[in-house]
């Protein structure tokens, strides 16, 4: 018997579908020769990991990223658990593609991934990886180590999403995987969804930004791929009469791809699909400070018609009792990004932590001494201080109530400015102006529903990142 590999994820060999691989979850794999294992000695199996950009590159000696060793189990095989390896070489997507990634249309300058105009590829989120197995072996206990000849995986992609221990796995001739059909397109006529767990109708005001993601999908390795073409925006007034529909097209000169090629940073991408991410467009614009909109819709198309489901961004009215709206975007399960406008009463509050040191008086480097009135005594030599904002919800529904599940488990976590209409090109001003990170200091989440809790309202608390900077005495 020859080395073989008896067991790995479920890939293009079973359906498409598979191929994209969440990183965050078991990858295994397990290889064995019986023959050597019975008449060898000092056996090991190896495997060769390889990672790219690139899958018509991947498996050669520029792509290798490691080598991982085992030794035989009671079985014979030797069992790989690449999770570990694998999860270290993906990334979330900050900042938006370089290239013709755009803000307010200026493609001089590299944007937040969430204030793009209109379409990025993923620079971080996604990659390619497979493996190179070989065993190791000696014919005496002394003797020189030899290799047998290596073989090779499938390709996967893997991107920077996780499985929870209650996500179901498919099971296919021992071959494990996750099934991510409902963020595909499908030849069924299902309609795929964006990479996000949350709810299909969204809130944000007119100033408010964010993106949709979505995967780029293809038959298989080599298939013809399934591009989406555009996204389609139509504006709606509260009486639901159409104000404005426009289409954006998914080209290199938006952001996005024209000639598909096997790249990873093709298959995941973003659409600025938010208030302010629509505000370069004048004519969407122009409907928006008119004050008519009342709603409006996001799909994605290509030449057979619509592919994505519909979701729907209701516009959120200033509050009467003049809250102040604060915008909260957030690492989501699959490794993209969520939002979400809290626009009922918010706090902010201040804590210092204050280092004294006593002063003296007067000087005693000079001739005589003398004293100074504003000197002496109890001074502080630093004050570090640490701002802290209490965001309250709106009554919510029960699938935003159980979408915060995944804000209270997420370790990275924005307030996203507003638009600012004040700014002229070149708009090089934006660095530290629209992303404050924060972190979520709310420890505990209850998961209400309409049965138990009736109304149903949340609050978070969130603690700036950075602290508030004062003078050195």
């Amino acid at each position: 018997m020859a080395l073989e590999i008896i067991q790995q994820p479920l890939g293009t060999t079973a359906n498409s579908i598979y191929f994209r691989v969440p990183v965050g979850q078991q990858i295994i794999f397990a290889v064995a020769d019986t023959t050597i294992v019975a008449t060898a000695f000092n056996v090991k199996y190896i495997a060769e990991v390889h990672i790219s950009t690139d899958g018509q590159i991947l498996i050669n000696d520029d792509t290798r990223i490691g080598t991982f060793k085992t030794t035989p189990n009671n079985a014979g095989s030797g069992i790989f658990d690449l999770k570990p390896v694998l999860e270290s070489f993906v990334k979330p997507d900050n900042d938006a593609s370089a290239g013709d990634t755009s803000y307010k249309l200026n493609k001089d300058i590299d944007p937040p991934l969430h204030l793009i105009d209109r379409f990025s590829l993923s620079e971080n989120s996604i990659k390619m990886f497979g493996v190179k197995f070989y065993a190791e072996y000696s014919l005496s206990a002394t003797s020189e180590i030899l290799q047998t000849d290596p073989v090779l995986s499938e390709i996967w992609m893997i991107f920077n999403g996780v499985l929870q221990y209650n996500d179901p796995l498919t099971l296919i001739n021992g071959r494990y995987g996750y099934d991510l059909s409902k963020f595909a397109t499908s030849s069924s006529g299902d309609k795929m969804y964006f990479l996000s767990n949350a709810p299909t109708t969204q809130y944000a005001t007119i100033t408010d930004y964010g993106t949709l993601p979505f995967l780029n999908w293809t038959s298989n390795l080599t298939g013809i791929p399934e591009n989406i073409e555009n996204v389609r925006f139509k504006l709606y007034d509260s009486s639901d009469s159409l104000l404005i529909a426009q289409t954006q097209a998914n080209v290199d000169t938006t952001g996005g791809i024209s000639n598909f090629n096997f790249e990873a940073k093709n298959f995941l991408m973003y659409v600025g699909a938010f208030p302010g991410n629509l505000r370069h467009n004048s004519g969407i614009n122009a409907v928006f400070e008119a004050g008519n909109v009342s709603y409006y819709t996001v799909q994605l198309t290509d030449t057979a018609g619509d592919v994505s489901v519909e979701y729907r961004i209701n516009i959120i009215c200033p509050s009467l009792k003049g809250y102040e709206s604060v915008r909260l975007g957030w690492l989501n399960q699959w490794g993209t990004w969520d939002y979400y406008t809290f626009n009922m009463k918010s706090t902010r509050s201040t804590t210092t932590k204050k280092i004294p040191y006593h002063q003296e008086g007067g000087t005693w480097n000079e001739s005589t001494f003398k004293i100074k009135g504003w000197k002496g005594g109890k001074k502080n030599f630093r004050v570090n201080s640490t701002e802290k904002i209490i965001l309250n919800t709106d009554f919510v529904t029960e699938a935003e109530a159980a979408w915060f599940e995944e804000l209270i488990n997420s370790n990275e976590v924005y307030i996203i400015n507003g638009f600012d209409g004040t700014e002229v090109t070149p708009y090089n001003t934006i660095t530290n102006k629209y992303i404050e990170p924060v972190v979520l200091t709310t420890s505990s989440y209850i998961k209400k529903t309409i049965a138990n809790d009736k109304l149903m309202q949340y609050t978070f608390e969130v603690e700036k990142s950075k602290m508030l900077r004062t003078q050195s005495a």
